[in-house]
């Protein structure tokens, strides 16, 4: 398993608290400093089953000071997936890829039930 995080985020130390108690052990990854790959990104979205709009950080300065909300709409999805891949601080955090999983974002009761 993949754990992406920012270690300033404190919703990112809840995550990663809750992995160490369970002593889940896994690669960690900080989205600041390397950023996910377009292609790690299109991976996660399909296996996740989510809408790509959940993969913004959608309460971020990136997102708001680029207007995010009003421009998302008319991007293709390989224009917002190579956005996301450019900066790991619009990426919503943490990530928990598994091989036949993925979380995004942090809530506990879902986590537990995929380990």
């Amino acid at each position: 398993m993949l754990f992406l995080w920012y270690p300033k985020c404190t919703t990112c130390q809840r995550a990663k608290k809750f992995l160490d108690e369970r002593g889940v052990s896994c690669a960690q990854r900080n989205i600041k400093e390397e950023n996910p790959t377009v292609e790690e990104l299109r991976t996660w979205w399909r296996v996740s089953g989510l809408p790509l709009k959940k993969f913004f950080n959608t309460s971020g300065m990136q997102y708001r000071a680029l207007e995010l909300k009003d421009k998302l709409p008319s991007m293709s999805e390989e224009e917002q997936l190579a956005l996301l891949a450019s900066d790991g601080m619009l990426v919503k955090r943490p990530i928990l890829a598994g091989d036949d999983f993925v979380r995004v974002g942090f809530r506990q009761g879902e986590w537990e039930e995929k380990l």
